[in-house]
């Protein structure tokens, strides 16, 4: 059977902090059929002050902003093939390697999402970074990045411990599942170790007895579906946390004492416990997890 194909876009602003991105990419134990675009926004300047070059007064100082402008564009394809070189590195195809770099249209994070709409199965960006092109908080395109990319999972890069053991976060809802589906579908066959969680904010026993039993069903699914995608059944442990104040931090915390390096929520559900966006709860994790990288799983 042909490879299935998986394309990833890594957005990148030209900085250091977004090359963990890159990093984090590279590090994963599954490479496999994973086609990798560089994407960049480069903000130019804007062709009304190129007129200016005609007047006298402005010809010198004009040109001093092309030749900044030319200086930047450079640094930016020098980055995007640091970036390149580092997949390589990593024994990514050269073939399954692209840099694309475009003039900002409708500003950095619409310019994004109109090209993750491209046939991609993922984008992956990096927490924060310090604009090398342009002086913009990076940080902020992320939030808005979580905020409106509903249509695809959304990886937030840390500087991380190990990509390879990875913690899911689990409740009841079929978001939960699709993130266990997203999981299996990347690391496959990786020798991934994968931790199952469910928080549980009930302190009384009676209805945490009720709330384990009825979560102990969507373990075994999430195990079968893992197990099915080619992660060995005993790389997968499950865990229930109870009396927990806020389900997001306990999540961290749990990633954290395991030396998780991914930790996986689903974008939105419903807890049959009590009704509760999950979506509030994968960003507030992206916004804890300072120490791990989190997918956000539509």
């Amino acid at each position: 059977m042909p490879e299935e194909k998986r394309k990833v876009l890594v957005a990148l602003d030209g900085s250091e902090q977004a090359l963990e991105a890159v990093r984090y990419l590279s590090r994963l134990p599954s490479k496999k059929g994973i086609e990798v675009v560089l994407f960049s926004v480069f903000t130019a300047i804007p062709e009304i002050y190129w007129d200016l070059e005609q007047n006298p007064k402005f010809a010198s100082r004009i040109t001093d902003v092309r030749a900044w402008q030319m200086q930047k564009e450079n640094e930016l394809r020098e980055h995007m093939v640091k970036a390149s070189d580092m997949l390589k590195k990593a024994n990514f195809p050269g073939k399954n390697i692209k840099i694309k770099i475009q003039e900002r249209r409708e500003g950095i994070t619409r310019d994004i999402l109109k090209e993750a709409r491209k046939h991609y199965s993922a984008v992956l960006v990096g927490r924060k970074g310090a604009g090398a092109v342009k002086n913009v908080v990076w940080g902020s395109v992320t939030g808005k990045l979580m905020d409106k990319l509903s249509f695809l999972p959304l990886i937030v890069v840390s500087r991380q411990r190990n990509p390879g053991r990875v913690l899911i976060g689990l409740d009841q809802s079929e978001g939960s599942i699709r993130a266990v589906d997203f999981v299996a579908s990347v690391l496959g066959d990786s020798g991934a170790e994968i931790g199952l969680i469910h928080v549980i904010r009930l302190k009384e026993k009676q209805e945490v007895a009720e709330a384990e039993i009825a979560i102990n069903d969507v373990f075994q699914k999430a195990v079968n579906r893992l197990s099915a995608g080619g992660i060995p059944i005993g790389n997968i442990t499950t865990k229930v946390i109870t009396g927990a104040e806020s389900r997001s931090a306990a999540i961290v915390k749990e990633a954290k004492l395991g030396q998780y390096g991914t930790i996986v929520v689903g974008r939105r559900g419903l807890s049959k416990v009590k009704e509760f966006a999950i979506g509030r709860v994968a960003n507030r994790v992206a916004q804890l997890a300072k120490g791990a990288t989190v997918w956000i799983v539509n």
